[in-house]
């Protein structure tokens, strides 16, 4: 099972950086997100597949006809109005940012939103309530867990790397994870972000070939090696934002060529979520 999800984000929308950190400062910045939104769903509509976008608030409210044209052939879902940490927030603060966007994607489209992927993987063992907020605002999936170490949170020690049903204080979601590989005793991913730009694509096949559940998460911005340097990053995060992009699509180009890929709704149908893990939060 091949997930292909996008983070619909604009390439400015970095986390955690003091330049692009308010709202106000993103309206200064040259958007390049329709045309790199374009580019996307046309190699999507050569291939036939469609994928889940993550959608920004702030991306839907100014450029609602790219919304409605994703929302014509794809399925979208939650990623917060304005790209914010879970955990540098509080629980009210959260969930009325989710609904928020939620809300103004239905208004947009007349579809209901059933899945969440937080900014970041911002999910993590501090932010367990995550699971009530959802459950609260009548989500059904959430793809926020990362069971790794990462710079943005990450929930290392998660049980499982596959489709799986959480729970915490009675509550309950659909948790479709990032999948890992193993190395040197280290959990890493392959299928997303700046992993796949960095990663040989033979490699990335490679492990493609091994794993029965796979979940992408691309962003507009991965394929795009004309997009402004944001010079003020540290010499580690331009390496993250930059490396690998100009053969990042035609990566992606091999990688849809050489595997099928479905979108989350479609994956979750083909479930039987009785017989996936239960994994009460209390207890990690």
């Amino acid at each position: 099972m091949n997930i292909l999800t996008i983070d619909l984000e604009d390439w400015f929308h970095i986390l955690d950086h003091r330049e692009v950190a308010s709202i106000s400062s993103w309206d200064r910045m040259e958007s390049r997100i329709e045309k790199n939104t374009d580019r996307i769903l046309d190699l999507l509509e050569e291939k036939n597949m469609k994928a889940t976008w993550f959608c920004l608030g702030w991306v839907a409210k100014k450029y609602p006809s790219l919304i409605k044209k994703i929302a014509h052939k794809h399925e979208l879902a939650c990623h917060s109005v304005d790209h914010k940490l879970v955990y540098l927030q509080k629980r009210e603060e959260v969930k009325e940012d989710i609904r928020i966007n939620m809300q103004t994607l239905e208004d947009l489209t007349g579809k209901k939103m059933v899945a969440y992927r937080a900014p970041g993987f911002s999910f993590t063992p501090e932010t367990k309530w995550l699971v009530n907020v959802l459950a609260e605002l009548g989500m059904l999936y959430d793809c926020s867990v990362f069971p790794a170490k990462r710079n943005h949170g990450g929930y290392k020690g998660f049980p499982s790397s596959g489709p799986c049903r959480i729970n915490y204080e009675g509550n309950e979601i659909k948790e479709f994870p990032m999948n890992t590989e193993l190395f040197a005793g280290k959990h890493f991913v392959f299928s997303g972000g700046g992993y796949f730009r960095l990663l040989p694509i033979e490699l990335i096949l490679e492990l493609m070939k091994k794993s029965n559940y796979v979940m992408t998460y691309f962003h507009p911005r991965d394929f795009d090696p004309d997009q402004p340097l944001m010079k003020s990053l540290s010499l580690k995060r331009k390496f993250m934002s930059y490396v690998g992009l100009k053969k990042s699509f035609s990566k992606l180009n091999r990688l849809l060529n050489e595997h099928k890929f479905i979108p989350l709704g479609e994956a979750a149908m083909n479930i039987n979520w009785n017989e996936t893990p239960l994994i009460n939060l209390d207890n990690y």
